[in-house]
C-alpha cells in the first residue's frame, strides 16, 4: 500500500507535530521538539497541500502555536491558548484534500497536544503555564493557604458590620474585612456577627444572639 495514499497518515503526521511543539512551551527541550515539530508539521503539508497553500497554512499554524506560547507566558488566562488552538485546527482542517483526512488531522492536533503535557513528567518544565495548568500547586509549604481553608476557619467566629448588610455588605473578622451576606436580612453597621456557613468564597452572617 502507499502510505502516501494512506489517510491516517494524516493523524499520524499533525499528532507528532502538535506532541512536539506545544511540548517545546512546556518543557526545556533546547529547540529540538521544536525541530521536530517543525518536520512533522511541513511534511502534512507538503504530502496534502496544493503548493500554493503550503505558505498560508503554515503561517496560520504556527500563528496558532505562537498564540499559546504567549497565553502560557504572559497571560496565563487560556484565551489567547484557546485562539491557538482553534487555529492550528482550522489549518490542517482547511488543507486537508478531503473530509476523512481532516478529520485524522484534527484529531491528531487534540490528541498530540494533550499528551504533550506528558512531557512535564519526564523533562524540566517552564516557567509557565502555572494558572493554567496547576503545576506548580499552592501549598502551605510554599507560604500560601487556600483560600477555602482559610474561609472555613471563620465559621463560628463573631466580628462586626462594617458597612450595613442589605442584605451583602462587608464585615471585619479578626482584623481582616470580608465581603458577606445575610441569611435574607438587613443587618445595620457596626452590628455584631457571627459566621454561620461558608460555602467557597461565600460568607453566610446572622446577628449573635
Amino acid at each position: 500500500m502507499n502510505v502516501l495514499a494512506f489517510d491516517g497518515l494524516s493523524f499520524i503526521l499533525v499528532g507528532l507535530a502538535s506532541l512536539f511543539l506545544i511540548g517545546e512551551l512546556l518543557v526545556k527541550a533546547r529547540g529540538g521538539f521544536f525541530v521536530l515539530g517543525f518536520i512533522f508539521i511541513t511534511l502534512y503539508f507538503m504530502i496534502y497541500l496544493d503548493p500554493s497553500m503550503v505558505l498560508t497554512m503554515s503561517i496560520i499554524y504556527f500563528l496558532g502555536v505562537i498564540l499559546i506560547f504567549v497565553d502560557g507566558q504572559f497571560i496565563n488566562e487560556g484565551f489567547l491558548a484557546g485562539i491557538g488552538g482553534l487555529l492550528m485546527i482550522i489549518s490542517v482542517g482547511l488543507s486537508s484534500p478531503n473530509w476523512v483526512v481532516g478529520l485524522y488531522a484534527i484529531i491528531g492536533v487534540v490528541i498530540g497536544g494533550a499528551l504533550s503535557f506528558l512531557w512535564l513528567k519526564w523533562l524540566p518544565k517552564r516557567n509557565m503555564w502555572t494558572k493554567i495548568t496547576l503545576v506548580d500547586s499552592l501549598t502551605d509549604d510554599l507560604g500560601y493557604s487556600s483560600m477555602n481553608v482559610s474561609y472555613k476557619g471563620l465559621i463560628g467566629e463573631e466580628g462586626v458590620c462594617i458597612t450595613d448588610m442589605r442584605p451583602i455588605g462587608t464585615i471585619k473578622v479578626k482584623g481582616n474585612q470580608y465581603s458577606a451576606i445575610s441569611n435574607g436580612h438587613w443587618i445595620k453597621k457596626d452590628t455584631t456577627i457571627v459566621v454561620k456557613q461558608v460555602d467557597g468564597t461565600r460568607i453566610l452572617v446572622e446577628p449573635a444572639e
